[in-house]
């Protein structure tokens, strides 16, 4: 299997899309986390809270819409019938929607919000 080459600037982009897609649909409490020195999965995951089941997939599906609008392609998505946690993908972003409790119990930003290490 040939390793394609990121393109940092479209990774950027998406995931100012997915953000600006789900700031707009009044997601809680958004973090969008630079991972991309400790992956090579995705340059950028976006966390956000849902304030119920409903609010959640229309996160999901804010995101998905966008995403399509702009060309992007969603590669893949998981949960979106939880009322716990969804997933969209869209390889350069990894979209986490989050119930309150979920996220209060995964704490996802402490797992990846690590900073690049710096050379002296």
């Amino acid at each position: 299997m040939q390793e394609t080459k990121k393109n940092p600037k479209q990774a950027i982009q998406v995931s100012e899309l997915i953000t600006q897609a789900i700031d707009d649909a009044k997601a809680q409490n958004v973090v969008n986390l630079n991972v991309a020195h400790l992956t090579s999965v995705t340059d950028f995951m976006i966390i956000c809270t849902g304030s119920s089941s409903r609010h959640m997939r229309h996160l999901a599906d804010t995101a998905i819409q966008a995403l399509q609008d702009n060309g992007r392609e969603v590669l893949s998505t998981e949960g979106l019938n939880s009322d716990e946690w969804m997933v969209v993908d869209c390889g350069d972003a990894v979209l986490h929607v989050m119930s309150t409790e979920a996220r209060e119990f995964y704490h996802l930003e402490g797992l990846w919000d690590i900073n690049e290490p710096t050379v002296e």
